[in-house]
């Protein structure tokens, strides 16, 4: 348990973590529970937003459907081994065709909001204002209406990844025409879907566009081989066009529609490896910085944090560059970004476990973070290699964004938990996923004070999970693909979080709730 420096004739015994790890044992003479997992009772506010979510290329199909155009993962998708067992989404779900099924399940859930987002191809096959598919904008004319019917309000995703192919065969989020081509796509939405949405959200996850479409090139359009720039160029622009937006809807919808508009960003929380090393402390500082702050910063604060600044600076530097390969904002764009929120959407799944590693000469996002994350082996396993149980990393990620950015609004827009192989309704995995998650969510709110407003269980029904294909299983209702007709076919966990919503949050089993006695849906 200690390591001994055998080059040092004093040989020296320094401790490992399985020495801390047990004397703690010994000290508390045994396994207590610790408070942060303890049940808390309780409920959220009134007014709490329960939502499931989906993203149009992983249900929608219809991919040639009524004038669509062609987006980047279709392309993607169709290109050799680029997604697990080459599936596509040229089908998918079919919900291009199942707006009542869809709506009925919803209903099943019993949920007050629904999380979708707008195939940018599919109403503006050419990415641009100039040619319009009242086809596809009556789909989503149809479907908020059918919403809005069942007493369900939408929360509508204008991006979710699926650029349309046209823009991106001119250079895509790299070239600065971008930011317009988004900014009269949004202004189109606005004027055509706004009357029926109160709240919309930007970009999902702009780090995963960026880092994955244009760094690894794990997600279309599968970029890898470029300049070690592009992430960092492709973000910026994100964050450019997301401003853009935002002041069209401020300027010219807010008043007559009441409805709030904002991003959604996705992160880890990050705990050291070793809770005795401050480089681990600052490694998983660094964790939450890149992936969080690269975009929340210049919303929230104005600008890009003096950490993320400072680190690819002087790592561009020492490589011989005359400047950072991070792009600088003008200061007048920095006052168009700054405050282009109206809350904090928020997606996480898991946590990692972090400590600092040098990656020398390379140029990397990963090298300039110059953190290597692994997981703890106690945390249970998922359907995704990358996904663990760890939901204590949720209160804590909100209690950072609470500190951080001022305590904003927050909706939480994704959460949730995949099997994969052989199929079983009755996933008490999922159950016990969203009871610890949800009750972490709670506490924030309750003990902590962070002003949490909404939760979206991902995912409403399995769907394609981009580059994992069809493996990999998130949805509430499994989706039968050897039937043509996909039926969704509800899970246990249905009635889980259906008692959730009744319960709005976790009543004191003896304190007789009438929620706790509810007639909800039984799955079986």
């Amino acid at each position: 348990m200690h390591h001994v420096d055998f080059t040092n004739p004093d040989r020296p015994r320094t401790p490992k973590y399985s020495a801390h790890f047990y004397y703690n044992v010994i000290k508390d003479n045994g396994f207590p529970m610790p408070d942060d997992e303890k049940m808390l009772y309780g409920h959220f506010r009134e007014d709490f937003m329960w939502s499931t979510a989906s993203s149009a290329y992983q249900i929608e199909g219809g991919w040639r459907a009524d004038g669509k155009g062609l987006s980047i993962w279709d392309k993607f998708a169709h290109s050799p081994s680029r997604i697990l067992n080459d599936d596509v989404g040229d089908i998918a779900c079919d919900s291009y065709n199942k707006i009542e099924e869809d709506v009925a399940i919803l209903k099943q859930l019993k949920v007050s909001h629904y999380r979708f987002s707008i195939s940018w191809p599919r109403v503006l096959p050419d990415g641009t204002i100039n040619h319009i598919n009242e086809a596809g904008i009556n789909y989503y004319q149809k479907l908020l209406n059918a919403l809005l019917a069942a007493n369900i309000q939408p929360q509508v995703t204008l991006y979710h990844w699926d650029l349309p192919q046209a823009i991106e065969d001119y250079g895509g989020f790299l070239n600065d025409s971008f930011v317009k081509l988004f900014r009269d796509y949004a202004d189109l939405m606005f004027d055509r879907l706004g009357s029926k949405v109160k709240i919309w959200i930007t970009f999902n996850e702009p780090i995963m566009v960026a880092n994955h479409g244009y760094g690894f090139g794990g997600f279309a359009p599968g970029i890898n081989s470029g300049p070690d720039t592009l992430p960092y160029i492709v973000g910026h622009n994100l964050i450019k066009a997301h401003a853009e937006a935002w002041h069209v809807y401020n300027d010219k919808y807010r008043a007559k529609q009441n409805g709030k508009i904002s991003i959604t960003l996705n992160s880890d929380w990050s705990e050291p490896r070793n809770p005795y090393r401050q480089e681990d402390y600052d490694a998983a500082r660094r964790v939450v910085e890149f992936y969080l702050g690269w975009f929340a910063h210049p919303i929230f604060n104005g600008d890009y944090s003096e950490i993320v600044k400072t680190r690819i600076r002087d790592r561009s530097l020492a490589a011989g560059l005359p400047h950072s390969r991070l792009p600088e904002f003008t200061p007048e764009e920095i006052k168009r970004v700054k405050g282009t929120h109206d809350f904090f959407g928020l997606n996480h799944y898991t946590s990692v476990l972090a400590f600092p590693v040098d990656y020398g000469d390379d140029a990397s996002f990963d090298a300039d973070k110059g953190v290597v994350t692994v997981s703890d082996r106690v945390w249970l396993d998922t359907g995704s290699v990358w996904l663990k149980v760890a939901p204590f990393g949720l209160r804590k990620l909100l209690n950072f964004i609470k500190e951080q950015y001022g305590n904003p609004p927050i909706i939480i827009t994704e959460n949730g938990v995949s099997e994969k192989g052989t199929v079983d309704l009755n996933d008490v995995h999922r159950n016990y996923y969203y009871e610890k998650y949800i009750n972490q969510v709670l506490k924030a709110y309750l003990l902590d004070g962070v002003d949490v407003r909404g939760y979206t269980a991902w995912s409403l029904m399995d769907n394609l999970e981009w580059a994992a294909g069809f493996s990999e299983r998130f949805g509430f209702f499994y989706v039968n693909r050897s039937d043509p007709n996909l039926p969704r076919v509800p899970k246990n966990s249905v009635n889980f979080y259906t008692k959730v919503i009744k319960c709005n949050g976790f009543p004191d089993p003896e304190s007789g709730h009438e929620c706790l006695n509810a007639d909800v849906f039984n799955v079986f």
